[in-house]
């Protein structure tokens, strides 16, 4: 199985996490969110050659002209470095060009598979598996801990952002619904309402297409090696053993109180991932939320705890 490999959900859903889990067998290569619309880590085209408009943009069949292509050559591991120039050229920037063109072309020539990390493909998962014969793993995490996660960042949704995308409102015209939200103040019931047309989305999606996986967030963190085992076998990965010692290695490591609180982008890569242990990662929504709060993201989402 030579398919490329989407990682999508939510952002803080733990995409970044599975991405690197992945990868650790030394078969893909690893492409961070090219559909970001903040630079870096995306508005990038030696990665994506194609303009991206909005955060969680749409991707239907009726835009093939101008993502196909694209995208085509970024799972193909094809670099675009002049158009990358033209528009980048900090010392950062250079710096991640000359990461990613290599990892491109030694990628290419070596055989190994594109595998992207990018949360903000969540809403157009059908066409990636559908156009690009993707295999794709859709994260879910409980609403508490991603509604928690957020929070404690300072994150708000904005929803003009869905609502101004007229393709995404033909096709999921659920998407209607959070227009009496346009003008909500209030962050939580904003990120609980997005959960909950997220999850819904992402249950149709995995219903209608064989090439998406739907996976709970919480599974991989409660059993990191017997999960990622499994995920590689689905993906068409090889289980070697060192691809389960850096798996357990990244996944049962103990962090500093100030490491579990804090947040940091990475790496040339730009991503949030950091070794931890997963199973205590599971817990750490207590602490960023009330008991009032959580109870309330509950009741507004409809969603029961997961064991």
């Amino acid at each position: 199985m030579n398919a490329p490999i989407l990682v999508t959900g939510l952002p803080r859903s733990g995409t970044s996490w599975t991405g690197k889990m992945l990868a650790a067998g030394g078969e893909v290569v690893y492409v961070n969110e090219p559909l970001n619309p903040q630079h870096p880590p995306g508005l990038c085209p030696g990665v994506l050659k194609a303009e991206v408009t909005h955060r969680f943009q749409y991707i239907s069949p009726d835009q093939d002209e101008t993502w196909l292509p694209a995208f085509q050559d970024t799972v193909a591991l094809k670099y675009h470095l002049l158009p990358e120039l033209r528009r980048n050229h900090s010392l950062y920037d250079l710096a991640r060009t000359a990461r990613y063109g290599t990892a491109f072309t030694l990628g290419r020539l070596a055989g190994r598979r594109a595998l992207l990390d990018d949360p903000f493909a969540v809403l157009s998962a059908g066409w990636f598996a559908e156009r690009l014969g993707c295999r794709v793993i859709l994260l879910t995490r409980d609403p508490v801990s991603l509604v928690g996660s957020w929070w404690r960042l300072g994150w708000t949704v904005h929803f003009r952002e869905l609502l101004e995308q007229p393709l995404l409102l033909r096709d999921h015209p659920e998407v209607h619904g959070v227009w009496s939200l346009i003008d909500e103040q209030d962050r939580l019931v904003k990120i609980a309402a997005l959960w909950r047309l997220a999850d819904t989305l992402a249950a149709r999606l995995a219903a209608r297409h064989p090439g998406i996986l739907r996976v709970r967030y919480e599974d991989l963190a409660a059993d990191p090696v017997n999960a990622f085992r499994r995920l590689y076998d689905w993906c068409g990965l090889t289980w070697s053993p060192a691809a389960e010692r850096r798996v357990r290695r990244a996944c049962t490591g103990s962090a500093s109180h100030r490491e579990r609180r804090g947040f940091a982008w990475s790496g040339l890569s730009r991503t949030a991932y950091r070794p931890m242990d997963s199973r205590q990662a599971l817990t750490t929504y207590a602490d960023r939320l009330t008991p009032e709060e959580i109870a309330r993201v509950r009741a507004l989402t409809g969603a029961e705890p997961r064991v």
